[in-house]
């Protein structure tokens, strides 16, 4: 495994989104190793923060190079806006890290 100082090196996709934006999970149901769940695909939520950008694990998966690196950023969903039947408090929320090219502008 690489030391986190390798990764910079590599070649990496330039962070579309920034904290504050509103983002949309594409909508897709690929073939193979996909580390974006599928109850989150299709909804809307805010971008909380950029956490470093990092070779694609969905390519590493098949010992490709995962390069350019993408992009990982931590999205803020509303409960009730992923789970309608949510019974919580109004504000709860739910992090979840999702690679760039899962997100579109939203």
């Amino acid at each position: 495994m690489k030391a986190a100082a390798e990764w910079s090196v590599t070649p990496a996709l330039a962070p579309r989104f920034a904290p504050g934006d509103r983002v949309r999970v594409r909508r897709a149901d690929p073939p193979g190793h996909l580390r974006t769940p599928s109850y989150i695909r299709g909804h809307s939520g805010i971008v909380e923060r950029l956490c470093g950008t990092f070779p694609n694990p969905e390519e590493l998966a098949y010992n490709r190079p995962g390069l350019p690196a993408q992009p990982l950023y931590r999205v803020r969903f509303a409960q009730r806006a992923v789970w309608p039947d949510y019974d919580g408090p109004a504000d709860d929320t739910l992090d979840i890290e999702i690679y760039q090219h899962w997100l579109e502008p939203g």
